[in-house]
């Protein structure tokens, strides 16, 4: 047991007849390693790009609501009379009348 051990330690089943299994082998394993190494880091990258999109949501979701308040402000007639006070325009005193026009040809 002792021995097998030493010989692994120095490195004779790489150098040994059957070693050809043996290198495949690493090969294989070290390729599955970078395999998912690489998918490590691509989960990565997508994982930091959803919570950049995600901030960039909230950001332009908040600016949607203090456009949509500023519309609301300036669609109120309190706002539409002080901004068109300096041009003469107002409300006026009389309420609209309805206008009937009569068709006077018979067909």
């Amino acid at each position: 047991m002792k021995g097998r051990i030493y010989d692994f330690l120095k490195g004779k089943f790489l150098i040994s007849d059957d070693a050809l299994k043996n290198w495949s082998f690493i090969l294989f394993c070290t390729a599955l390693a970078i395999v998912m190494i690489a998918c490590s880091h691509s989960a990565e990258r997508k994982v930091h790009e959803i919570a950049r999109l995600n901030k960039e949501v909230r950001e332009l979701r908040s600016e949607h609501v203090d456009l949509e308040k500023s519309l609301m402000q300036l669609k109120m007639e309190s706002t539409i009379l002080k901004k068109v006070e300096g041009l003469g325009l107002g409300t006026s005193k009389n309420p609209p009348q309805k206008i009937v026009v009569v068709n006077s040809k018979k067909k």
